[in-house]
């Protein structure tokens, strides 16, 4: 299958509290975003997320307890039918300067490289402008999510996709892709 879509996280699936999720209590969910993962799957996309997650380095929460709030999501996803391929993230703090955070693309490369498909052309949703530029980067389609995390303070910014690839949410943007896959 080369069907995939690749999602930030914070402001595209929860809430983006503007500091950290360190809980999974904390993970608030944006209304109709496991919905809209699940509608992909049951379309044939599977769905890896690529997301900065600088608290590890900064020593606000350590990889497993990054990856209970991972299990947790999963769990929440898998009750409406969905799941995720692939989690990959960004332990960096912005000043690292590594080649993972986005809007570096290496998160990007080690997605395209596990699932074995080419990302260019394929969809890239967030709502920051560090996601649209490491899609555009990378040769994805970058789609921005308005509701949720920054993405209203970014939309029609120069950076910021054409409007017709800017959603209020991620279903919105779940509704468009799949449209477009059923075009002749």
């Amino acid at each position: 299958m080369d069907k995939v879509v690749i999602l930030d996280r914070d402001g595209v699936i929860n809430v983006d509290l503007m500091t950290y999720v360190t809980r999974p209590e904390d993970f608030e969910v944006i209304k109709g975003s496991l919905e809209a993962i699940s509608i992909l799957n049951r379309n044939g996309y599977d769905v890896a997320i690529a997301t900065n997650q600088a608290c590890i380095e900064k020593g606000i929460i350590s990889n497993s307890e990054l990856k209970c709030i991972h299990d947790y999501m999963e769990g929440l996803l898998a009750d409406v039918g969905g799941r995720i391929k692939m989690i990959a993230y960004c332990p960096h703090k912005p000043e690292s300067n590594c080649l993972c955070r986005k809007p570096q693309t290496g998160l990007l490369e080690k997605i395209e490289q596990k699932l074995q498909i080419p990302l260019k052309g394929k969809f890239f949703i967030g709502d920051k402008e560090t996601d649209i530029l490491a899609g555009k980067r990378y040769g994805c389609t970058p789609l921005l999510i308005k509701k949720g995390g920054y993405g209203e303070k970014f939309y029609g910014t120069k950076n910021s996709p054409p409007p017709e690839h800017c959603f209020d949410d991620l279903r919105e943007a779940a509704e468009y892709i799949i449209s477009k896959d059923k075009l002749p």
